[in-house]
């Protein structure tokens, strides 16, 4: 229960179904914080949401893991020139592994969380799938799931869209019914953003913007560290009035690499090995699927050979770090697993 509406809606609808619930709030991030789910504030809404329900609650706090697993890789990787998905590291070291390993040793059967995907059973297996929102779906960060996991997992709002998640918690009296939803990334507060939060825990150094095709240095950033491949803005208009696009991130070196738009595209995606997941029967060399690279962003038609990930159209450049999360090419519903992307 992370002291939002969907997690309470959630445990809300498993005691209506007569479930024996219980609420467990994790304390994630001992800094400050003002924003998603590492509040104080949202801390006391879940409790106060599982005193509503009638339903015990516990608070673990893992602030140890989350600053070993999250925050500290966060901050290393923009070091290095990527750009890390935090809530996914999350959900892969955290919120699932540590909470399944809880409930195992305090006798629970089943782990439940407000995420908007579902899971279904095919053949026996259980397999994930987008929520039926698409708006809201989080099948992409949840893409690092493996079989096991899932086949200990429910999502009870899945089937379900915010609108009526809401009307649910509206009618049931909780508090959480009208709270509106963060965006931001947890454990940096709106006061600092993203630059004053990286600024006090790495040192961000000015660099040159060098296009591609000529060698030419064409401009200056103030932080080379805060340019994410595939950025746009505050990159400059080159010869032709369009923006330029960040192709490639060297802090060492203090240099951007960028790019026309046109150019900047690529059709080969290279991936780490050892971030490849699968939630189900693994994807073979050459075998068709649908990837997406951001939570929200189109599915891409592709092919998985030798370690990369050919796409079938040319797309904007994606920076290493982030997540590509694969789906069935026949069946678009559902997911395959994910791998990070790599220089």
């Amino acid at each position: 229960m992370s002291g939002g509406v969907d997690s309470s809606a959630a445990a809300a609808l498993l005691l209506e179904q007569g479930h024996d619930v219980t609420g467990v709030t994790l304390r994630l991030w001992g800094g400050e914080s003002d924003s998603g789910c590492c509040s104080v504030g949202d801390v006391e809404d879940a409790r106060q949401v599982a005193q509503e329900l009638g339903i015990d609650h516990h608070v673990f706090n893992l602030a140890a893991e989350f600053e070993a697993h999250v925050v500290g890789p966060y901050v290393a990787a923009h070091a290095a020139g990527r750009t890390p998905n935090p809530c996914i590291e999350c959900n892969r070291h955290l919120k699932f592994s540590h909470l399944l390993a809880a409930a195992d040793r305090l006798g629970f059967d089943r782990l439940a969380t407000g995420h908007h995907a579902r899971i279904a059973t095919v053949g026996g297996q259980a397999v994930l799938l987008r929520g039926v929102d698409r708006a809201k779906d989080q099948s992409y960060v949840l893409s690092m799931l493996t079989p096991t996991q899932l086949d200990r997992l429910a999502f009870p709002i899945g089937e379900m869209t915010k609108d009526e998640v809401r009307t649910l918690a509206l009618g049931r009296g909780l508090r959480t019914a009208t709270k509106p939803e963060s965006q931001d990334t947890c454990f940096i507060p709106s006061t600092l953003g993203r630059r004053g939060f990286l600024t006090g825990r790495t040192t961000l150094r000015p660099g040159v913007l060098v296009e591609r095709s000529s060698g030419d240095v064409v401009g200056s950033v103030a932080e080379v560290e805060l340019v994410t491949v595939g950025q746009r803005k505050g990159l400059g208009l080159d010869a032709a009035g369009r923006r330029r696009v960040a192709v490639e991130v060297d802090p060492v070196a203090g240099t951007v690499l960028v790019a026309d738009p046109h150019e900047a595209q690529v059709t080969v995606l290279r991936i780490d090995p050892e971030t490849v997941t699968w939630t189900g029967v693994p994807l073979l060399d050459g075998e068709a699927t649908s990837v997406q690279v951001r939570s929200h962003g189109a599915a891409l038609r592709a092919w998985i050979e030798e370690g990369a990930i050919r796409l079938e159209q040319p797309t904007d450049p994606v920076a290493p770090g982030q997540t590509v999360a694969f789906y069935d090419a026949d069946w678009p519903e559902v997911v395959r697993g994910s791998a990070v992307v790599v220089r």
